[in-house]
């Protein structure tokens, strides 16, 4: 900054005060200018300052909105997305970004308390500190001007004096040389003439004093007074400027103080990214989805040069089954008669046989009942309604579905555990201090617990032996023992209630579970028939076999991959379609082991590839 002492002081003279003291003027109003600019730049560094912490608490609510949103939420299907290391690695990058929008709230409230508010409280004093340096200035100028009217107004009445006292002499010197004037007279002017003299005089000594009072105060005003008031002034600014330079070093350093721990974030969200294994994820993957099949044996060569009788009727599939022989035959029906709008061939006499008849002969025929019923049930599971067992799971899903269910049976049998335990503690605290309570109002509620324990202990039994079922079958799991499967259905006698556990429906029949229950294979009645003089439904469309798929539960259909067929129903959202291979044999099959063609004009259909 330009030094402030005065040079148009030293050059003053005392011969033109008023031009100094116009001089002066003028240099206070410079100043004042000057020094009002200095406050104004402040204050836009303070409004700079102030706009950028609101950008960054801005920012910061911003990363923070961005990591709540794409947070996985609480008991969610995204929840057991995040145990893969990529999106666990998206998770610690979420987390990272809310630390990360933690340290710019850091900033604005650092700038705001170091910066704006420091600022803010030194502008107002740097304001009132001005007004007391200008005050100052104005009342010293306002000093000497008045000095210089107190001096102008001597010297105007000394030069009035003389004048006065010059023509009072001239007027005695005059009256002096008339003879024509009397003495009286002439005594008089001259008395006029020695009073003017002395009034002279006395002015002349005013207007002495009043000068050099005027000098002394001129030189104080010049060389003390004004250059402490412009010294105090470019104290003060120099002060404005260094200020503004450390609020905007601090402003960097607030910045740069939170540079490591930004640093450390980024360093987070690398290490978590470095951490991705996608040989992990890909076996993750294998282990939550495998199925537990074993894949499928070889495909019988079928002679076609000698005659086949490619259907069977009920009475040589049982007896084919007591043989211990079940070997499926693509094209054959499916095995047992407990879907009853699967059709057969009617023999002559069953067409004679009046309806009456068979009907009480189904009647009569407990067995049939039972598994009609049971035949119930299957459809509603095959509505939606999954089995308590997951037997509609493949044989690892089933596995794990059980396991996870025998862990939370656990759990629950601990929390009613840890319940009993307090009550028991607090009746022991009762029956020592009766007047804490009475002991007898908890015994119904332990009741309560002993039941419940024992009613999940039962229902951990349950899964347990189904688990324990699944686990004994998977590791070795072959076609061979699939087929034997099907000969001990045939000959074990606890069929009936084996038919009351919802198994006959072809939700499951894919998983294989069906061949560990057992069924009650009865001899078809003639009741049956009924439903198979029902008009046959209409055909919706073709499929193509995908695979090769054997039917080997009730109401499916073995099929061989490439083979068309005619489709008569279409998926309903639980997994299978229902084929017609030709007039006599119909069935189920998945719907992932074909590839439907529905024609567009039948009522309902859609297309499924």
């Amino acid at each position: 900054m330009v030094s402030l002492p005065h040079p148009y002081v030293l050059h003053a003279a005392v011969s033109a005060p008023c031009l100094c003291c116009r001089k002066g003027k003028d240099q206070f109003d410079n100043l004042e200018k000057h020094t009002q600019w200095g406050i104004d730049v402040l204050e836009k560094y303070i409004k700079f300052v102030k706009e950028r912490t609101e950008i960054e608490l801005s920012y910061a609510k911003q990363l923070r909105n961005l990591s709540k949103k794409y947070q996985p939420k609480k008991n969610s299907k995204e929840e057991e997305e995040y145990r893969y290391t990529s999106t666990r690695a998206f998770l610690a990058t979420l987390n990272e970004m809310n630390d990360y929008a933690g340290q710019h709230e850091v900033i604005s409230e650092n700038m705001t308390s170091l910066i704006t508010g420091e600022l803010t409280r030194y502008v107002q004093e740097l304001k009132q500190e001005r007004k007391s340096h200008f005050h100052d200035g104005r009342k010293a100028q306002q000093h000497i001007e008045t000095c210089w009217k107190q001096l102008e107004a001597s010297k105007r009445r000394f030069e009035r004096d003389c004048k006065e006292a010059d023509r009072a002499q001239q007027y005695f010197e005059k009256m002096d040389a008339d003879i024509n004037v009397t003495k009286a007279d002439v005594e008089k002017a001259r008395q006029q003439a020695q009073l003017r003299h002395q009034m002279a005089e006395d002015s002349k000594a005013e207007y002495s004093s009043t000068l050099q009072k005027f000098n002394n105060e001129q030189h104080e005003h010049y060389y003390t007074h004004i250059p402490n008031i412009f010294q105090k002034i470019q104290e003060m600014e120099e002060r404005r400027i260094v200020r503004i330079g450390e609020s905007m070093k601090t402003f960097a350093e607030v910045d740069r103080q939170v540079i490591p721990i930004i640093g450390k974030c980024l360093d987070e969200i690398t290490k978590a990214a470095e951490a991705v294994d996608h040989k992990n994820d890909s076996q993750m993957v294998i282990e939550a989805f495998k199925s537990g099949f074993e894949p499928p044996g070889d495909i019988d060569f079928e002679d076609f040069t000698q005659p086949m009788k490619r259907t069977v009727s009920e009475s040589s599939l049982s007896n084919s089954r007591g043989d211990g022989k079940s070997e499926p035959k693509f094209g054959s029906k499916s095995k047992g008669k407990l879907w009853p709008f699967i059709k057969k061939n009617k023999s002559p006499k069953q067409q004679k046989e009046p309806l009456s008849h068979r009907f009480n002969e189904f009647m009569t025929s407990k067995p049939k009942i039972h598994c009609f019923r049971s035949l119930k049930r299957g459809l509603s599971l095959k509505l939606g309604a999954g089995p308590e067992d997951f037997s509609n799971l493949p044989p690892e899903q089933r596995r794990k579905k059980l396991q996870q269910k025998v862990d939370e049976l656990n759990r629950d049998i601990q929390k009613e555990m840890d319940q009993r335990d307090a009550l028991t503690k607090m009746k022991d605290v009762y029956i020592k201090n009766p007047q804490m309570g009475d002991a007898a109002s908890v015994d119904h509620r332990l009741a309560e617990l002993g039941q419940n324990i024992e009613k999940l202990r039962l229902e951990v039994q349950k899964f347990e032996g189904w688990l324990a079922e699944v686990e004994g079958r998977l590791p070795a799991r072959t076609e061979q023992s699939r087929r034997q499967s099907g000969v001990y259905e045939a000959q074990n006698p606890s069929g009936v209630n084996s038919c009351a556990q919802d198994r006959e429906s072809p939700d499951g029949s894919y998983t294989e579970e069906q061949s560990q229950e057992t069924e009650m294979k009865v001899p078809a009645t003639d009741f049956d028939d009924e439903f198979d003089d029902e008009e046959p439904l209409p055909t919706i469309g073709t499929c193509k076999a995908l695979y090769t798929f054997e039917g080997q539960n009730e109401g499916t259909i073995s099929v061989a991959e490439g083979e068309m067929l005619y489709v008569i129903e279409e998926d309903k959202g639980d997994g299978w379609t229902r084929i017609r291979r030709n007039e006599d044999e119909e069935g189920y099959v998945p719907t992932s082991y074909v590839e439907v063609y529905l024609d567009k004009n039948a009522k309902g259909a859609m297309t499924y590839i």
